[in-house]
């Protein structure tokens, strides 16, 4: 499974349309395997689930998400954990 965070100093960014990085995990067996910090180059809104999509996201954890963002994520078959604070490694 690959879980995607909005990222932003070793925390969950607030604002899913404004992040400018995800850090990924790739879990096996209810462990972190592997985790990489990807850009997201400027991208917006829509724009950032298509970034997701193109890593092979599966879930989603991020603070807030509108709802054309939701929206966007969910027609690329990603699952969304919204509403979410705290340390990205903690998630």
């Amino acid at each position: 499974m690959r879980i995607a965070v909005t990222y932003e100093n070793g925390a969950i960014f607030q604002h899913f349309g404004h992040t400018e990085q995800f850090k990924v995990y790739d879990v096996q067996d209810g462990k972190i395997i592997n985790s990489e910090v990807i850009g997201t180059n400027g991208s917006g809104h829509g724009a950032l689930a298509g970034i997701l999509a193109a890593v092979n996201t599966d879930v989603l954890i991020c603070g807030g998400i509108g709802g054309g963002a939701q929206t966007a994520s969910r027609k690329t078959g990603i699952r969304l954990d919204g509403g979410l604070g705290g340390r990205g490694d903690a998630a």
